[in-house]
C-alpha cells in the first residue's frame, strides 16, 4: 500500500518496441516513485493514430512486465479518453488559432529553438478563438520567460517566443497533440512527479502554460540523461533503436542502473528482476544521476 502523495508514471508511445533508452526512463521513474513510497503508473500515449500500433503496445507492456516493472493501477490508454482532450481544447478556445501552414514551408525560414524549429506565428493573424474543422489548431503562447526548477537539471529558463514557439494542440487530421494530452492525463491521474528524458526538458514550458490556463496543478519534474547510439543520436524508435531482449531482463536492469550511475554493488545478472529492483529502490539516489546536456 502506498501512503505517500507521490504519484509518478511512465508513458510510452506504442510506435515501436521498448528499447534501452526507454527502459532507462521507465526504470528511473519506477525507482524514484518506489524510493519515495509513491505510486507508479503506466500510461499508453497513443493519440498519434499514424504512429501507434496495437502490436507495439502489447510488446511494450510485455517487456515492462518481464523486467518486473508493474503498475499500481489500471493502465490508461489515451485513445479511449479522447473526449477528455476535446473538453480541454474547448476550454482553451480563447487562446487558440487555426493554422494553414505546411511544416516544410514554415520550417524553411524558421530558426532553431529548444525543441526544434520555432514556429514564426505566421497564422496568428487568423485571430484567436476560432476552431474550424479540419484545421491545425495552435496555442498562442504568451510573450514571456518560462522559469522552473527541475529536480535534476536545476533552474531552467526559456523564452517562450524565441525558444519554444506556438505548439500544435490539434492536427488537421483530427489527432490531439501530445502536448495537450499529456497535461490533461497528468491532471486527471493526479501525477505529482514526472520523470522522463532530457529531450523533453523544454517541453515543460508548454505544459506549464497549459496547466495555468486550465487551472491544473504543476507536477515536479526530473529529467534523465539520454542514452545515445554510436553516432551520438538519442536512442529512439524513429532511429530504429534495437528492442531490448526480455530474456535478459536482469542483465538489462543492471546495465540501465549503471547508465544512471546507481549503486549496483553485490548485484548479478543471475539475480531475479524483483531482487534487483528491491535493492535498487533502497539505494536510489537522484544526486548520483549523470549530468544532462542542455
Amino acid at each position: 500500500m502506498n501512503t505517500s502523495s507521490y504519484r509518478g508514471r511512465f508513458a510510452p508511445t506504442p510506435s515501436g518496441p521498448l528499447h534501452f533508452g526507454s527502459l532507462c526512463t521507465a526504470l528511473g521513474s519506477y525507482l524514484d516513485a518506489r524510493h519515495h513510497q509513491g505510486a507508479w503508473l503506466i500510461r499508453i500515449e497513443d493519440v498519434d493514430s499514424q504512429r501507434s500500433k496495437a502490436a507495439h503496445q502489447t510488446s511494450i507492456l510485455h517487456s515492462l512486465a518481464a523486467h518486473g516493472l508493474q503498475a499500481d493501477e489500471d493502465i490508461r490508454i489515451q485513445s479511449r479518453h479522447l473526449q477528455d482532450y476535446e473538453q480541454a481544447l474547448r476550454r482553451l478556445r480563447p487562446h487558440l488559432y487555426p493554422c494553414d501552414c505546411h511544416r516544410k514551408d514554415w520550417q524553411a525560414q524558421a530558426h532553431m529553438g529548444a525543441l526544434g524549429k520555432v514556429y514564426p506565428q505566421t497564422c496568428r493573424q487568423n485571430g484567436l478563438g476560432e476552431m474550424p474543422p479540419q484545421r491545425t489548431l495552435r496555442l498562442a503562447l504568451p510573450a514571456q520567460l518560462c522559469r522552473f526548477t527541475d529536480l535534476h537539471a536545476g533552474l531552467c529558463r526559456y523564452d517562450l517566443t524565441t525558444e519554444i514557439g506556438d505548439p500544435v494542440l490539434k492536427r488537421r487530421d483530427g489527432d490531439i497533440a501530445y502536448a495537450l494530452a499529456v497535461v490533461v492525463d497528468d491532471a486527471l491521474q493526479n501525477i505529482s512527479h514526472i520523470v522522463r528524458g532530457a529531450d523533453l526538458l523544454a517541453a515543460t514550458c508548454i505544459s506549464r502554460v497549459l496547466q495555468e490556463l486550465l487551472g491544473y496543478p504543476m507536477p515536479q519534474t526530473l529529467h534523465l540523461p539520454l542514452a545515445l547510439d554510436a553516432q551520438g543520436r538519442k536512442l529512439s524508435k524513429q532511429n530504429h533503436a534495437a528492442a531490448i531482449d526480455d530474456r535478459q531482463a536482469s542483465a538489462n536492469l543492471l546495465t540501465a542502473l549503471a547508465f544512471l550511475h546507481q549503486d549496483c554493488s553485490g548485484l548479478r545478472s543471475s539475480d531475479s528482476p524483483q531482487h534487483i529492483l528491491a535493492r535498487a529502490t533502497a539505494r536510489w539516489s537522484r544526486a548520483s544521476l549523470p549530468d544532462i546536456s542542455l
